[in-house]
C-alpha cells in the first residue's frame, strides 16, 4: 500500500498484523521496557518493518532505536520513517533522497475539536471545497504528520501544525508551504514539501520526500 505513494529510490515494508516472533535489540527494548502491550506491539512491528526495508537496501539486521523526539536513528547514509495505526505498520527508507516522512491513519473522521486544533482557516476552507465523502480532515492530519517527519531530521526543531499550510489535490497529491523559516538543505533553503496520499483497506497513508538537488 505505502509503496504506491513513494518515489523511485525509496523502499518500504508494511504489515497488517503483528508477528509473534519478532525480537528487539537491547537498545530498542530499553525504550519500551515499561510500555503497555499496545505500544509494545506497535513499536516491535514497526522495527520489524524497518529492518525488512533496510534489507532491501542491502543492510544487515541492525537496531533502529528512537532518537531525539522519537525520530528513528538509522544507519549512516540512510533516511527513513516509521508509522503505525490500528491494523497497519510500515517503514520507508532510502539512500537517494534527503528526507522521507510517512504516516498512516484509520480511515475515520477526526474526533470533535481536533480539526480546529490542527488546521489553519485556509485549510478548513479547502476541505469544505473538496467535498465528496472522503474523510478529508483525516487526510489533512496525516499529511501534516508526514511533513513533520520529513522536516525534523533536516531542521532538528519542532514544527507546529500551524507552521505549514497544506493544499490537498483530489488526485492523490498534496503540497505543504512552510510558514516559518526552513533549514538550508543541499545548498538551498527549504520552503515546502510535496507529498502523496492514498486510501485503501480502511487506512489513509501519506508520504513526503525531499529529493536531492539535481544540479
Amino acid at each position: 500500500m505505502i509503496e504506491r505513494i513513494l518515489p523511485d529510490g525509496v523502499v518500504a515494508a508494511e504489515l497488517f498484523d503483528d508477528p509473534a516472533d519478532v525480537e528487539l535489540f537491547p537498545e530498542e527494548e530499553a525504550h519500551i521496557a515499561e510500555a503497555v502491550d499496545k505500544r509494545r506491539r506497535e513499536f516491535t512491528s514497526g522495527r520489524h518493518c524497518a529492518r525488512t526495508a533496510l534489507a532491501k537496501l542491502g543492510f544487515p539486521h541492525v537496531p533502529v532505536p528512537p532518537g531525539e523526539r522519537g525520530s528513528p536513528i538509522w544507519p549512516p547514509g540512510v533516511v527513513g520513517s516509521i508509522t503505525h495505526c490500528a491494523g497497519y505498520r510500515a517503514a520507508a527508507v532510502s539512500l537517494d533522497v534527503l528526507s522521507v516522512g510517512i504516516d498512516a491513519e484509520p480511515y475515520l473522521p477526526l474526533p470533535p475539536g481536533v480539526l480546529d486544533a490542527i488546521s489553519l482557516r485556509e485549510e478548513r476552507v479547502m476541505l469544505a471545497a473538496l467535498g465528496g465523502d472522503l474523510h478529508w480532515d483525516r487526510v489533512l492530519f496525516s499529511a501534516k504528520e508526514s511533513v513533520y517527519k520529513a522536516w525534523f531530521p533536516l531542521a532538528r526543531r519542532w514544527l507546529n501544525f500551524e507552521d505549514a499550510l497544506i493544499r490537498i489535490d483530489g488526485d492523490g497529491a498534496f503540497a505543504a508551504s512552510l510558514l516559518v523559516s526552513g533549514p538550508s538543505v543541499d545548498g538551498r533553503m527549504l520552503t515546502g514539501f510535496a507529498g502523496r496520499w492514498t486510501v485503501a483497506g480502511g487506512i489513509i497513508a501519506t508520504s513526503v520526500t525531499v529529493p536531492r538537488d539535481p544540479g
